[in-house]
């Protein structure tokens, strides 16, 4: 049974959609292809960040960050892509994702460049340690990785970034102004039983961001 919603004026097929936002231009119908080619090699090189995007069996979503020096995913082909998993709070919704469901979208992001390399395809869990050994840092090798198959590669365009000013400094939040999220966390842990505070909670992420990176 679905969840009742408040939304009443809802759009159900793409027939209404294309109705009212149109169709693509003939250079977005064109701009996707089925490999990894040299310039998305390139782009992946130099990425230090990605968001990746899971679901279920069921279809529950999940996106989750990515992130280390640039270059960190390893490429082994036109069509195989490897993602480190690096140590995290072990919830592991992106694997346990993909142990049910495949599909998986990946954005990779360079800093300071307003588009993005989009990678669809689908993946898997891995542990070929020939693979894995590549991907050491500080003598650390990744227990396990995200294996991708490739199905679709493009660019996405810049608009998202320039709208929201992502990489211009001066478009930031002073610091004070930045939500504290030690707090979040506690007031949200702490709404499924009490015991945490803020203070506990900031010095368990300052231990882990300092002696857990790898």
């Amino acid at each position: 049974m679905e969840k009742e919603t408040i939304f009443r004026d809802v759009v159900t097929a793409e027939a209404e959609l294309r109705e009212l936002l149109g169709e693509p231009k003939e250079l977005v119908k064109r701009k996707a292809i089925d490999r990894l080619d040299r310039h998305c090699r390139a782009f992946i090189a130099k990425s230090p960040f990605l968001v990746l995007a899971t679901a279920d069996a069921a279809g529950n979503c999940d996106a989750s960050p990515r992130g280390d020096g640039p270059g960190f995913v390893h490429v082994l082909d036109d069509l195989h892509l490897v993602i480190p998993e690096r140590p995290g709070n072990r919830r592991m919704d992106s694997m346990r994702n993909i142990l049910t469901n495949p599909r998986v979208g990946v954005i990779f992001l360079i800093p300071g460049l307003e588009e993005t390399l989009r990678v669809n395809g689908r993946a898997c869990v891995i542990r070929d340690a020939d693979i894995l050994s590549r991907m050491a840092v500080n003598g650390k090798v990744p227990v396990v990785g995200i294996g991708v198959r490739v199905e679709e590669c493009f660019v996405h365009c810049a608009k998202a970034f320039k709208r929201s000013r992502l990489w211009q400094p001066e478009a930031w939040l002073d610091r004070e102004n930045l939500p504290a999220m030690a707090q979040v966390l506690a007031d949200h842990a702490n709404m499924n039983g009490p015991g945490f505070t803020s203070r506990q909670v900031e010095e368990a992420l300052q231990e882990s961001y300092t002696k857990r990176l790898y």
